[in-house]
């Protein structure tokens, strides 16, 4: 640390206290429940939340609560060990079964969670439905098994009035047993509460820095400005070629961001236009300018599984051919830009498509990953949408879980993401919420790769509840916003004009980068000498001034999660000014 002088000596200690934050909040009845469990267990757990609004959640009163949907019968039983659960059996079509129904409030979100198995067979899909006044919507998807409880867990939005919960799977030989069923209603202020106290506790921790002479005196009044060096949590916008010959993007994106993707400009279709014609100069030159900007990048496609999105002269090839262009390709993209970039999505969309699969067999997603692997230690992604977006079964938590186990049963064991697109039309936030939660038990990072929010009259309402739902999340690390600018419409969100000013979706995302970045903090020491405040994870620059030394001098420190601990962490720094 640089030593500054002045006039006069003076000694300035400085203690930073890093300790866990205690916020206080509005007391509401209940916190949230962020757990979930993947495996398949011989008993189910209990019922999150005691069960909601569920009548007889763990089956203990016979079949109090529940009736029948449909044609089948539906009997209580009672495991070897004395569980108890409720069989719907000799079931007549797919959705007939065991049901139960609620009076719902719109205004309220729904956590919906539960245990199921199946009488025989593996992987049995079920959906969680509910039937309301305006149609039938998904909750969530589990893949059921005979043996052992499956957990699944989702969430309803956007109803109102009598609610019929049901079960649903295409094959009706199968029984479907159920236990510890769930539905937890919050209000949309209880809902806040909780990312405002997952913030506290999992991005940010309690600062206190104190300012004394060198008689250890406190100098009240003293100021102190904060800046924010590196973020622990990245926040970003995609870029594209636009960028390279346009002061005013630079401008705009530079001043603000210090992470990105590139929206084409890596991909297969951009670099080889024609076979063996291999041209990188303008991912090249877009990489140079971030690294001379501090901006990092993150790889963005090694290969894409729709057949729509390939070079025009890949799908004509031949399997062998195919096989040897799509290894040459890997070696190529991931090799050149070793060290440059960050995080790699591997295999685009593999959850939707399955062109690789369809000419290489069903490993090929495990192959390219294990290839990028030895030219990158990078964290290799999967990258897919609607896992969060919708509730489709394609692409359900379940089945990206089941995505990541295949990967690693067939051999690949290298660092492993999962990238969520984010492509939204209309939230569900307690459905955002139980998928992230669910995929959190892959212990892996999680990234929201493509964030956008389509044109409609509710768009920055919807995006600033989408970022304040991804951003809350303690399993997410990142988000990157989807929205590369072009002069007559970007893919489907814009955040400025033709002239860079922003737009309301621009102003959602400055605030949010603005409340990571701690911008323009400035704190103003008390009697004790001390300035306290709570911080985001990352490194920091103070810059401190007092009417008793003539010049303002500065010193960087570091705040690191706490993991939860009360235990204080003191950090002593002495600086001397002559």
């Amino acid at each position: 640390m640089d030593i500054m002088k002045s006039k006069n000596l003076v000694q300035v200690l400085y203690y930073i206290l890093l300790v866990s934050t205690c916020l206080c909040f509005k007391a509401y009845a209940l916190d949230y429940d962020y757990s979930y469990t993947a495996e398949c267990l011989k008993n189910p757990l209990k019922p999150q939340y005691n069960g909601g609004i569920v009548v007889n959640s763990e089956l203990n009163d016979g079949l109090n609560g529940w009736s029948l949907a449909g044609g089948a019968k539906i009997g209580n039983k009672v495991s070897s060990d004395g569980n108890k659960f409720i069989v719907a059996s000799e079931r007549k079509g797919s959705y007939h079964g065991f049901s139960q129904t609620f009076q719902l409030d719109r205004d309220k979100f729904y956590v919906i969670s539960g245990w199921v198995q199946v009488n025989h067979g593996d992987d049995t899909s079920i959906a969680v439905i509910f039937k309301t006044q305006s149609g039938f919507q998904h909750a969530a998807w589990v893949n059921a098994k005979s043996g052992c409880w499956s957990m699944f867990k989702g969430g309803l939005a956007n109803a109102s009035g009598p609610a019929q919960l049901y079960f649903e799977t295409n094959n009706t030989s199968i029984d479907i047993w159920g236990d510890s069923i769930s539905v937890q209603p919050f209000s949309q202020e209880e809902w806040e509460s909780h990312q405002n106290q997952s913030i506290e506790k999992v991005r940010k921790s309690k600062v206190a820095i104190q300012v004394v002479d060198s008689q250890g005196k406190p100098l009240p009044n003293a100021t102190i400005s904060v800046e924010q060096r590196r973020a622990d949590f990245s926040f970003g916008v995609t870029i594209n070629k636009n960028i390279l010959n346009n002061n005013a993007y630079q401008n705009w994106f530079f001043s603000r961001f210090k992470v990105t993707v590139f929206e084409d400009e890596m991909k297969w279709y951009s670099t080889e236009a024609t076979q063996g014609n291999v041209n990188y100069s303008t991912a090249d030159a877009m990489v140079e300018l971030c690294k001379s900007k501090g901006v990092a990048v993150r790889g963005h496609n090694i290969l894409w599984d729709d057949p729509n999105h390939q070079p025009t002269w890949v799908p004509a090839l031949s399997p062998q051919q195919l096989s040897v262009a799509a290894d040459k390709r890997v070696e190529s993209v991931v090799a050149k830009y070793k060290g440059e970039i960050f995080h790699w999505d591997v295999i685009n969309e593999n959850l939707h498509f399955n062109f690789f699969e369809s000419k290489l067999g069903p490993n090929a997603s495990t192959h390219f990953f294990r290839l990028a692997s030895q030219f990158d230690n990078t964290t290799l992604f999967l990258n897919d949408f609607f896992t969060i977006e919708k509730t489709y079964e394609i692409s359900a938590p379940a089945n990206y879980l089941k995505k990541i186990k295949q990967l690693r049963k067939e051999g690949y064991g290298g660092p492993l993401g999962i990238g969520l697109q984010g492509h939204f039309s209309l939230p569900i936030p307690p459905y955002i919420r139980s998928a992230l939660d669910m995929l959190a038990s892959a212990k892996l990072p999680i990234w929201i790769t493509e964030l956008d929010v389509t044109n409609t009259t509710n768009q920055v309402i919807f995006l600033d509840q989408i970022i304040k739902e991804v951003v809350s999340h303690p399993a997410v690390e990142g988000v990157l916003i989807w929205s590369a600018w072009k002069r007559y419409g970007c893919y489907r969100m814009c955040l400025t004009d033709k002239n860079f000013n922003n737009l309301p979706t621009g102003d959602v995302v400055d605030k949010t980068r603005v409340t990571l970045s701690h911008e323009g903090l400035v704190g103003i020491t008390n009697a004790e000498g001390y300035f306290e405040t709570s911080l985001f994870h990352g490194d920091y620059k103070a810059i401190v001034a007092h009417p008793s030394v003539p010049k303002s001098f500065q010193y960087n420190f570091t705040v690191t999660p706490n993991g939860g601990s009360d235990h204080v962490k003191s950090l002593s720094y002495k600086f001397t000014t002559a």
